[in-house]
């Protein structure tokens, strides 16, 4: 899971980056926007070593949905803040699938390499 939900959130990473650019020709100060954009950046980096720990997917949830709301101050952001969700969210479902099937194939093969006639 950690894999895939990493690759989303440095994807995210980009993103609002260059959301921050867009938002720039728009009303708010250059502090605001980047400022903003510095603590979704930061979030969504500092996500991606915290994958491992109890909540961390709860945090991606609400990155998410900070993302989303974004698309109030730059309306394209509606529909990357849906597509990211829907990313996010296969990123948690299928990684965990793929963490199942990890951890029975190891099961599997100490299991094999315990006993000599199981091959």
């Amino acid at each position: 899971m950690r894999t895939l939900c990493a690759s989303t959130l440095i994807s995210e990473f980009l993103v609002i980056g260059f959301a921050g650019l867009v938002a720039m020709k728009g009303d708010l100060s250059q502090a605001t926007v980047w400022t903003v954009c510095g603590i979704g950046m930061l979030l969504s980096l500092l996500l991606c070593g915290m994958l491992s720990r109890p909540g961390a997917v709860q945090i991606g949830w609400a990155l998410q949905i900070g993302l989303f709301l974004s698309g109030f101050v730059v309306g394209e952001m509606f529909v990357l803040g849906v597509l990211f969700g829907l990313l996010w969210w296969a990123s948690v479902k299928y990684g965990r699938r793929i963490d199942a099937a990890k951890a029975l194939w190891a099961a599997r093969l100490a299991e094999a390499e315990g006993d000599p006639d199981a091959v």
